[in-house]
């Protein structure tokens, strides 16, 4: 892949640390790109991941550099589950002369992996990261739906220069507009103006509480199953799940949540590109090191074990349901494989083409129970008047 010259290779550190595992960790089980022996050939592989050395549009950059090889050496020293699926550790994307250039070459990189069907699972860095992971698919597919693991929308100034939490922002005003949902799953309240509340309702754009998150995290299954990219922001954390200079706030996800989560984004078949962002190295412990080795550890598990479940074409592998609600009829389908649900969307606008794929719109048994009260499912009805559009 001639677009994959950007990648510098794992450092030789980490690699030293490798010879000293057990034959059986996860680090001897990887394709690894080392300065000896150049990018490894990727033909099996499924899942890459690719650090990117790039933070200065944070808000808080004071000049600090970082490297990922904690994080590699805690994510070496797991054992994987019974996978099939092939891993490969294409190094680092370092920063680029100009932030321009760094984005470039994360879009440039994203672009290969996934039109050769791997998905690259990005750790960096600031979140704005997300920005050219989205750019990426301007060539791949006609809309692109984002799902963001945060405390805040990142919706920001849209006229102003993107920082690490404006980038959404742009993502929604630049053309292309290849934007179709935009989910943000932990959102605290008070970390959000009510301005972006109400722009967020007037998108009809999906946002998940924290409280409802931890209530019940089977809320965020179908926003992962219908997500093309997932980002996540480590400051979504609560405050005694990370180290000192991760430390954002008392309430956030805690660890297993946030596991769960990437779980669902493995198993996610639409899902085809992961970012972790907003990594900062602490002296004090490597607690967070090893928390983001997990949730890798969990998306990779979850990949594992996806099912294709949505061939609706043949009626032996799907239940049909009719329900009624205000004169509005919904259809329902339910896999026979899998247990899961989705809903139909009436296709209003037939000229445009992009929203083809979105008819069938993934969604939970309890939305179908909900319809069966008379009560219209809430991404029902965002996804149906984005469609009125």
């Amino acid at each position: 892949m001639a677009d994959l010259n950007f990648l510098v290779p794992v450092p030789d550190m980490v690699l030293a640390h490798t010879e000293l595992l057990s034959p059986q960790a996860f680090g001897r089980k990887l394709k690894i790109h080392t300065k000896q022996n150049g990018i490894p050939e990727l033909d099996q592989v499924s899942i890459a991941i690719i650090g990117v050395l790039e933070n200065r549009n944070d808000v808080n950059y004071i000049g600090e550099t970082f490297n990922l090889n904690e994080v590699r050496q805690a994510l070496y020293k797991l054992f994987p589950g019974s996978w099939s699926s092939v891993v490969a550790d294409l190094g680092d994307i370092p920063k680029g002369e100009t932030l321009e250039d760094t984005y470039f070459a994360v879009k440039e990189t994203v672009t290969e992996l996934v039109k050769a069907n791997i998905i690259p699972i990005i750790l960096g860095g600031s979140q704005d990261l997300t920005y050219p992971m989205y750019r990426a698919f301007d060539s791949l597919i006609p809309m692109v739906n984002i799902v963001n693991v945060d405390s805040k929308f990142d919706l920001g100034d849209s006229s102003k220069p993107m920082k690490n939490d404006s980038f959404v922002g742009k993502i929604i005003l630049e053309e292309p507009y290849n934007l179709f949902n935009y989910a943000t799953i932990g959102y605290q309240t008070y970390f959000n103006s009510q301005e972006e509340i109400d722009l967020m309702e007037k998108l009809y754009f999906e946002s998940y509480r924290l409280g409802e998150v931890s209530n019940d995290i089977t809320l965020v299954e179908p926003a992962m199953r219908d997500a093309n990219i997932v980002s996540v922001d480590l400051g979504a954390m609560k405050a005694s799940e990370v180290s000192l200079n991760q430390k954002v706030s008392p309430n956030g996800l805690d660890g297993k949540e946030i596991c769960a989560i990437t779980r669902y984004a493995g198993i996610s078949n639409k899902v085809s590109a992961l970012g972790i962002f907003e990594y900062k190295p602490s002296k004090d412990d490597e607690i967070t090191c090893v928390l983001i080795a997990q949730m890798i550890w969990y998306f990779i598990e979850g990949y594992n074990n996806r099912v294709n479940d949505t061939d609706f074409k043949d009626e032996n592998i799907y239940q049909k349901f009719i329900t009624l609600v205000d004169s509005q009829e919904l259809n329902f389908y339910k896999s026979i494989k899998t247990g899961r649900w989705w809903i139909e969307i009436p296709f209003l606008n037939e000229i445009n083409n992009k929203l083809k794929r979105h008819t069938l719109l993934p969604c939970m048994h309890q939305d179908y129970l909900d319809a069966c009260n008379n009560i219209i499912p809430e991404r029902w009805y965002k996804a149906y008047q984005k469609n009125c559009v």
